[in-house]
């Protein structure tokens, strides 16, 4: 079942050849072949024995594979040597329309390296004798894993100690920048060792790791750290920056626009400033007279750093104060980007002031007192 979950399509295309009249006859074989590797990921087969999947065999599926992948380019007027895995996957969809829900039992043509398994090479001899100290504790990888980076931080304590005995520590050490990834996931860390671990282990594993990080001179780990980290895909760049424009004295300036529930903003920010505010043509203490309010529209320039530095000129309607300060406020935190880098930009769009707020009010249903509220119960 296993191997013909690669073959289900590779080898069909590859006995098909450049002949695209067989497609009728392709799908008729391959409805009764269908099959699904759910099973594969839900359960590591390797696990069972060694000798499980062979070199061999998956060298064999690799070879049927780059056979059908080059028929199918063929068969799609494409050419073969750059035919990539999402030009795969659009023509088996083209070719072999499905209409079962679960995508994962569609027909598929995946290499065997995302098909198959990782498994574990042969931890014993011919004596019988395993070949690891750690073999007889079930996870041999993860303790390996651990002892190696306790033995880091033993390491980097020792050598941090011997530098403050000689008086050579220094207070502006950077630590390790973390910001721009994550901690791998469990499933993520069980196919780098291979083994299947508890969320307990999980959890330790963590928590060396970060006592790992936070140390002064981890730098010197920064490698071995960022291995067990996934990279974080930087969203500031797709965030849309308005061009900055300039005046007729001179001064550039930013326009952005924000809502919240019913209020709609527009607001234009001016460089060179005095760090006035207006909303409507009038002073913001006096539009807002809620403390609350004000501190929500001059939090993205106290965030940015940029108070008594740029002018604000707000127009604002519909809704109440608060809503109204949420849609000044969403405005001139997109009106800043253009007077920022991105490193900025991406800080600002972590702390959420870029992220609009979807939220309204939830009106009142017909035979109760309010949108959740209900009348009083009375028996009679």
């Amino acid at each position: 079942m296993a191997a013909s979950c690669v073959r289900t399509v590779g080898s069909l295309l590859g006995k098909c050849g450049t002949c695209t009249s067989n497609i009728n006859t392709i799908k008729s074989r391959l409805s009764r072949q269908i099959c699904s590797s759910s099973a594969l990921h839900r359960k590591n087969l390797a696990a069972a024995g060694p000798e499980k999947f062979t070199v061999e065999f998956i060298q064999k599926q690799v070879e049927e594979f780059n056979i059908g992948k080059r028929h199918l380019a063929n068969m799609m007027g494409e050419d073969p040597e750059n035919f990539t895995q999402e030009d795969i996957d659009r023509s088996i969809a083209y070719l072999f329309p499905s209409g079962l829900f679960e995508k994962r039992s569609r027909p598929l043509m995946k290499h065997p390296e995302e098909i198959f398994p990782r498994q574990r090479a042969v931890q014993w001899g011919e004596d019988g004798r395993p070949f690891h100290f750690l073999f007889y504790t079930g996870k041999q990888s993860y303790y390996s894993l651990m002892h190696e980076t306790y033995a880091k931080i033993l390491n980097l304590e020792r050598q941090q100690d011997r530098l403050r005995a000689k008086g050579l520590i220094s207070s502006d050490t950077k630590p390790l920048s973390l910001g721009t990834s994550r901690w791998i996931i469990k499933e993520e860390l069980e196919g780098m060792l291979v083994e299947t671990i508890t969320d307990h282990d999980y959890k330790r594993f963590l928590q060396l790791m970060e006592r790992l990080a936070v140390l002064p001179q981890a730098g010197m780990e920064e490698s071995w750290v960022l291995r067990y980290r996934q990279q974080l895909e930087a969203q500031a760049s797709k965030q849309a920056v308005p061009a900055l424009q300039t005046d007729a004295q001179g001064r550039a300036y930013s326009t952005a626009e924000g809502r919240r529930k019913t209020s709609n903003s527009s607001v234009i920010l001016r460089d060179a400033g005095s760090g006035h505010v207006t909303v409507n043509g009038a002073d913001l203490l006096s539009y807002f007279p809620v403390f609350q309010d004000r501190e929500q529209v001059m939090f993205p320039l106290q965030f940015a750093g940029v108070l008594g530095r740029l002018d604000v000129e707000a127009e604002v309607r519909g809704g109440g104060r608060s809503s109204q300060a949420g849609a000044v406020r969403l405005a001139i935190a997109r009106a800043l980007l253009s007077f920022l880098s991105d490193r900025e930009v991406e800080n600002m769009r972590q702390a959420g002031l870029l992220t609009p707020d979807p939220r309204l009010r939830e009106r009142d249903k017909p035979g109760q007192a309010g949108a959740r509220k209900k009348y009083t119960w009375k028996k009679r």
